[in-house]
């Protein structure tokens, strides 16, 4: 037995009362494929336009490395020019990655460049929307956000494989406790079963992500990424209508990330091999007991 993935559902474009009823309701990821079409970034956002817009901005890199117990999450490895960055990957592979890059605050002209997508649902959070930037074959860790936002996911100049898996898999997943992200030491697209049994016969999703296409991800949803060329990827957030979803965010971004800082900072390798342990404990439990139910 293995992963069970199937295809994420594709359309061309979509009406508000089919994007409400049968994706954004009952939380189901979407490709949308020609949602940017008035997209003037379309078109414009190109490498060498990004580098003559905010070239000179320095920014924090990351790698595939496992994260350092004794840092917060989301520590950079090392930092760069962005111009530099880009022409970094624009050379071949590297496993470099500008993760929650801002550059619109740098270069406010790129606000008229893309537009949210206020005719499917409202609830949009940010004015500066998140940029990711990833050489070819570099990956994002498996992980949810920790502010459960719907997500629209655009990409630009390139491919991303993407696979996804609803947040009822966590535990099987091999969730770190107190985060949102799971064990590093296994490779979704490659899993080894026998090291991690819980693995087996978990659902999820997957896609290949092109230039110009937007993906929904609903609120909570688990995500790998892997930049199969070297490209980028804006991301758009929206609150769920759920008050009691806006409560796990708030209480994520405050008390859990602040408490799992200061446990980090004092008891370093001592606590992630703790929560390491629990990962693999809760999985071997929750897949013992045939969960999710």
């Amino acid at each position: 037995m293995s992963l069970s993935l199937t295809q994420i559902d594709r359309v061309d474009n979509i009406t508000k009362e089919d994007f409400v009823n049968n994706y954004l309701k009952p939380r189901k990821p979407l490709v949308i494929s020609k949602a940017t079409e008035t997209w003037p970034a379309l078109q414009k956002w190109t490498f060498e336009y990004l580098k003559e817009v905010v070239g000179d901005q320095t920014v924090p890199l990351y790698d595939s490395s496992k994260a350092d117990p004794s840092k917060p999450i989301n520590a950079s490895a090392a930092e760069m020019k962005f111009g530099d960055y880009i022409d970094l990957i624009q050379k071949g592979p590297t496993d470099l990655r500008i993760f929650l890059f801002d550059p619109i605050k740098h270069a406010p002209g790129l606000l008229e460049d893309y537009r949210s997508p206020s005719d499917l649902m409202g609830g949009f959070l940010d004015k500066y929307p998140n940029m990711f930037f990833g050489g070819q074959g570099s990956v994002t860790f498996l992980h949810y956000d920790i502010d459960l936002a719907h997500i629209f996911h655009t990409h630009f100049n390139g491919r991303k494989h993407i696979i996804l898996f609803d947040n009822k898999w966590s535990e099987r997943l091999y969730c770190i406790p107190f985060a949102t992200y799971a064990l590093e030491d296994y490779d979704i697209a490659n899993p080894d079963f026998e090291k991690f049994p819980a693995l087996k016969g978990i659902e999820g999703q997957e896609t290949i992500l092109e230039h110009g296409e937007t993906l929904f991800m609903p609120t909570g949803f688990w995500h790998w990424m892997k930049y199969l060329d070297g490209s980028f990827s804006i991301s758009l957030r929206a609150w769920d209508s759920s008050w009691a979803i806006k409560a796990k965010s708030l209480y994520n971004l405050t008390i859990q990330r602040k408490f799992d800082d200061i446990m980090k900072k004092n008891f370093k390798s001592r606590y992630m091999d703790w929560k390491e342990e629990l990962a693999v404990k809760r999985a071997n439990k929750a897949l013992a007991e045939g969960k999710p139910y």
